[in-house]
């Protein structure tokens, strides 16, 4: 009768942990998804805000390459009949600058190498030989 009764005792005791290890899991999933619900929401709106204020670069550069080329007008020699010159001028400028810009990106991409992640590979490489280890009589 002891036995029978420490038996369902036990058995009480698996399912209860069961229950807690079950509930606790559960909870843990509900948290793991608020907390990458939350990071998401933050890097949409910072994404979004990025998105705005790269616009907003944008136009102010297009109203400032504008006013440059006016100047340009205004300071060279060309006379004032001839207005375009100025805007002649600030785009070979930018022509200029895009074909630095691009020499130096192509420049920085032969020197570059592609990731590799040493530390995971040397991570796995260990685990590896731990395993290979203990299989063998």
């Amino acid at each position: 009768m002891a036995t029978d009764n420490t038996t369902q005792d036990l058995g009480q005791t698996v399912a209860d942990i069961s229950e807690r290890v079950s509930l606790l899991v559960h909870e843990e999933i509900e948290l793991a998804k608020a907390e990458v619900t939350a990071k998401v929401t933050k890097l949409l709106r910072g994404i979004v805000i990025g998105v705005a204020a790269g616009i907003f670069a944008v136009v102010g550069l297009l109203f400032l390459l504008h006013g440059l080329a006016w100047l340009a007008w205004f300071v060279l020699p060309v006379g004032n009949s001839s207005y375009f010159w100025g805007f002649f001028f600030v785009a070979g400028l930018l022509f200029v600058l895009g074909g630095l810009a691009g020499f130096l990106a192509a420049k920085f991409f032969k020197e570059s190498t592609p990731p590799v992640p040493t530390m995971a590979i040397d991570e796995a490489s260990k685990i590896r030989k731990t395993f290979s280890r203990k299989k063998q009589p």
